[in-house]
């Protein structure tokens, strides 16, 4: 099982626990925690670091100026096992801004495999940037909406479209 939102203090030791990986390391005091409540009878914890590379207020995650620093203080806790990035790019429908900013975070997960080589991870794109994702490296996309709402939203459709239907046959 895999976390993926940001993950508040008073939670981590479940997820330290319970869980094989933890997409949302932001900040070292989070990283120390898991560290510290992973149980020893548990392979590492499998661990990305989440960058807010629109630099969003809404979103969470560390700048890229940050990341390096950041990898180093968890590559030196034994119970967590640094794999790579994360990032939820702002929602931009153009493809070529889409890529540029896959490609901005492809560069920064190139540069963090140079000093962690086995760093195999780009957890990069939705279902509305999932081809720029790709394009750029990533080796993870979250595609939940196109699997999921769509199909919801078909069948609503569907459903609201039937009710119309009746519904105008009876005026």
């Amino acid at each position: 099982m895999a976390l993926h939102r940001p993950l508040q203090s008073n939670k981590s030791r479940l997820v330290a626990e319970h869980f094989a990986w933890c997409h949302t390391i932001d900040r070292q005091r989070i990283a120390q925690r898991l560290n510290d409540q992973r149980p020893a009878s548990l392979p590492p914890l499998n661990v990305l670091i989440q960058v807010n590379i629109s630099d969003e207020n809404s979103k969470s995650g560390i700048m890229l100026e940050a990341v390096s620093g950041l990898a180093e203080q968890i590559a030196a806790l034994p119970q967590l096992r640094l794999r790579g990035l994360m990032a939820i790019p702002a929602a931009e429908s153009d493809y070529a801004r889409q890529l540029a900013v896959c490609q901005q975070m492809a560069e920064a997960f190139r540069q963090l495999q140079q000093h962690y080589p086995h760093a195999d991870t780009l957890s990069l794109g939705m279902s509305d940037d999932m081809e720029a994702a790709i394009a750029a490296g990533s080796t993870m996309v979250r595609i939940g909406t196109a699997i999921f709402w769509r199909t919801r939203l078909c069948a609503q459709l569907t459903t609201i479209t039937e009710e119309l239907h009746v519904n105008t046959d009876v005026f």
